[in-house]
């Protein structure tokens, strides 16, 4: 049985594997440009964050229909609970659908068709975070929450991913805090490409409760410090960093260096599909390439609980820390 964890750093759309992607296809009428499965995956070897990212979007065409959206994520409860996680705390992109012309109800329906049944089924909780693409305006970030407002019994944050290099957080000001005054939980992606500058502007201008990726604070001991006292969450996401050349090798990783420092770091998937490896691969993959013992892993899985939103349930979150607690390794 797998460590015990909550995964706070995922994209559904990211968990779309080469089979589920022809299956979809297929499904929809939708042409894709690649001959099989095996050619599919091997287009999954990126030279960079926007190389990635063209081809992220353009296998989105697949996704058309409540029940695609529905087994996406059950595709990605199945693979999750199986490597240990317990809780999800997982994102998704309207604007990438919805200037698809599929709408916002077709996706937030969809995938609540397999969020409202995962924990019988798989035995994990979950709670559904909806993501600004940085790399679109400001006013459509605001357009997107205004579409969104039906189903915010749904969503419990928002967040902000896609490319970040010349997309400053401060760019989103202004719908973050609409989101505030909505009662939403706030993340953001900073740090990742971006400078540290703009982990301080994702806290100081958004009020982020929590730091995607943060990689980067390192190079900032004030900011470290700040991190630290403040007690932010990080979510890391190890393979991710490495396919995508933020760090050169797992094994020149910062994680136990941001750990020393007193960080309160998670590991998590970010994009498993196209990443190499979902949230019980990365623990495995810290793990051999960092050296971490399983005091080590513990504390990651722990403070992957603590970081998480559960505050409207606080006995489960005791509950899955008492798990931790209590796994022999």
């Amino acid at each position: 049985m797998p460590l015990p964890k909550a995964e706070l750093h995922l994209h559904i759309e990211g968990t779309l594997e080469p089979e589920l992607a022809f299956e979809l296809a297929a499904r929809n009428g939708v042409e894709l440009p690649y001959a099989d499965t095996e050619a599919l995956r091997t287009a999954y070897r990126f030279e960079d964050l926007q190389s990635f990212l063209d081809l992220y979007y353009e296998l989105m065409a697949v996704l058309r229909t409540e029940q695609d959206f529905a087994d996406l994520a059950n595709a990605y409860l199945a693979r999750a609970a199986a490597q240990g996680v317990r809780h999800a705390e997982i994102f998704f992109d309207p604007q990438a659908h919805l200037t698809r012309g599929v709408g916002m109800g077709t996706v937030v329906e969809g995938l609540w068709r397999a969020l409202e049944h995962s924990e019988r089924e798989h035995g994990v909780s979950t709670l559904l975070i909806m993501c600004f693409l940085r790399d679109e305006s400001a006013e459509s970030a605001t357009a997107t929450l205004d579409a969104a407002k039906p189903y915010l019994d749904r969503i419990t944050g928002i967040g902000l991913d896609s490319a970040e290099v010349g997309h400053p957080p401060a760019k989103f000001r202004e719908v973050y805090e609409a989101a505030a005054a909505l009662g939403l939980r706030r993340v953001a992606h900073a740090g990742e490409e971006g400078p540290p500058e703009y982990v301080t502007e994702a806290l100081d201008v958004l009020g982020v409760e929590r730091v995607d990726h943060g990689l980067r604070c390192m190079e900032d001991p004030a900011l470290v410090q700040r991190l630290v006292r403040e007690r932010i969450p990080l979510t890391l996401c190890p393979l991710s960093n490495v396919r995508l050349r933020a760090v050169d090798v797992l094994a020149e990783h910062p994680l136990p260096a941001m750990l020393d420092a007193g960080l309160l770091c998670t590991v998590n998937s970010d994009d498993p599909a196209y990443f190499g490896g979902y949230a019980g691969d990365n623990f495995d993959a810290v793990r051999a390439a960092l050296g971490l013992g399983e005091e080590r892993l513990r504390e990651l899985a722990r403070n992957s609980f603590v970081a998480s939103f559960l505050e409207h349930d606080e006995e489960r979150r005791a509950r899955y820390l008492a798990e931790v607690e209590a796994y022999e390794f």
